[in-house]
């Protein structure tokens, strides 16, 4: 089991889940980063509020109701670990799992996708 404390990260009140359709359409019209074991979308909410936005979905090609619980568990461990670091206040992130490869890949390659993800959707947002 990972310690949180040593991991470094700032309060879980800082993440927020997105959980309204509205909320993942206009993700879906933003920047969008193919990474090997899921896909980011990222945007920018320009509201002011510091929080930081993420949502999960793995659809029914990721497998049955077992594999996409099991993907989705997954996701949500390595935002609540990367995201109050990397990501930024007032971004909104949705992570959806990708068949046979999310629930499979090694938890430290999960992490490490979702680093590089960030930074690549930083760089095509705008700085």
């Amino acid at each position: 089991m990972i310690d949180p404390a040593s991991e470094g990260t700032a309060s879980p009140a800082s993440l927020r889940v997105l959980r309204k359709r509205p909320q993942f359409l206009a993700l879906n019209r933003a920047v969008r980063v193919p990474a090997e074991s899921f896909l980011l979308q990222a945007r920018d909410r320009g509201d002011g509020d510091p929080v930081i936005g993420v949502g999960f979905t793995c659809s029914k090609k990721v497998g049955n109701a077992v594999a996409r619980n099991r993907a989705k568990r997954r996701l949500r461990e390595i935002a609540r670990l990367e995201l109050p670091t990397r990501g930024r206040q007032g971004w909104d992130y949705a992570l959806i799992g990708r068949a046979e490869v999310t629930a499979g890949r090694a938890f430290e390659a999960l992490r490490d996708d979702l680093r590089r993800a960030l930074a690549k959707a930083h760089d095509k947002a705008g700085g």
